[in-house]
């Protein structure tokens, strides 16, 4: 996988924003696409292109996360700019379910040792 493509409205506070919560820097910057990633030769990365329609729908696609500590974590991409959201995911989820700046939804999983954990 090369890199994530993300549709935005505001490139450069979405790629900042991801960029934090993955601890990744802006690897590349113009008016028409931004990449982020943790080093050039790193893959895969996340593009930030412009659309102009809004999100409309729930995504088709998203990011999990899966750090140390699922608590502080969230409150850490809250702080970050992010708001909880429900999909449906019910109270008794080992997940949380955030939505970035723009709406985008991601999930915020409890520990994991494996693809299949």
């Amino acid at each position: 996988m090369y890199h994530l493509a993300v549709d935005a409205h505001d490139l450069p506070a979405q790629a900042r924003f991801w960029a934090e919560v993955l601890d990744w820097k802006v690897l590349f910057e113009a008016d028409d696409e931004i990449v982020i990633g943790a080093d050039e030769h790193a893959f895969p990365g996340m593009c930030f292109l412009p659309v102009r329609e809004s999100k409309t729908v729930k995504n088709r696609l998203h990011v999990d996360l899966s750090p140390d500590d699922r608590d502080t974590e969230v409150e850490r991409i809250i702080a970050l700019g992010a708001r909880r959201i429900d999909v449906g995911q019910g109270e008794d989820a080992t997940w949380v379910v955030l939505a970035d700046p723009e709406g985008n939804e991601f999930c915020v999983l409890r520990p994991k040792r494996s693809l299949t954990d």
